[in-house]
């Protein structure tokens, strides 16, 4: 079998688990045997657990990343076209999915292992991701603060937070949310609608209203 095989099975089970299970949960032996591999398989390509989750989220942020650049490059090129919350909060959607598709990534899984990074208290994996990626989220928060000059930083904190909790709780959850529309209404909603009909949502936490 090819490295990169091997490497690859590793993170398809190891990205399901943690996503059912939890970081703290997960052990190496139950990915391993998921994966049907080795431990020595993990510990030689990835050194470590920690090391094995960090590997897990770049798989979901570097394309992200690169997809968020590229439209806002594409957006502030344009003469006279200014960012406001609305079209920022678009941009970071579409980059999202666009990179999710790209990767044939699946979103439900990537919201979960989002929610736990904060859940699970895994302050070294946020930290990490900062390190590493942490040019992209300065840029998007420095436009995004730009569109909202007179709010207390505390506030803004606290709206950025609650758009997380509600991004992450409707799209993780997605399923079985729409499992219980369509048991009480006999209907249901696709992905892409439930994310049109959060964006806006999501715009009016972040207008809000200063203290």
């Amino acid at each position: 079998m090819k490295q990169s095989d091997t490497i690859e099975k590793i993170l398809n089970a190891a990205s399901e688990l943690f996503a059912e299970r939890g970081y703290s949960e997960t052990s190496l032996r139950t990915i391993t045997s998921a994966a049907d591999v080795n431990l020595a398989a993990v510990n030689y390509h990835f050194g470590s657990k920690r090391a094995l989750i960090k590997a897990v989220f770049s798989r979901y942020i570097g394309p992200f990343c690169v997809c968020l650049n590229d439209s806002l490059d594409a957006h502030q090129s344009k003469s006279g076209d200014e960012l406001s919350v609305d079209s920022l909060i678009n941009i970071l959607f579409s980059s999202l999915f666009e990179s999710l598709k790209i990767s044939n990534a699946n979103p439900e899984q990537f919201m979960r292992l989002l929610g736990l990074a904060y859940a699970q208290s895994q302050g070294f994996l946020r930290h990490s991701m900062i390190e590493e990626y942490g040019a992209t989220y300065s840029r998007y928060m420095v436009l995004l603060k730009e569109t909202m000059p007179n709010v207390d930083p505390v506030d803004f904190y606290w709206r950025l937070f609650f758009m997380m909790g509600a991004t992450i709780f409707s799209l993780s959850s997605y399923e079985s949310i729409n499992g219980i529309l369509k048991a009480d209404f006999g209907r249901d909603s696709s992905m892409s609608e439930v994310v049109d009909l959060l964006i806006p949502s999501i715009s009016g936490l972040l207008h809000g209203t200063s203290r």
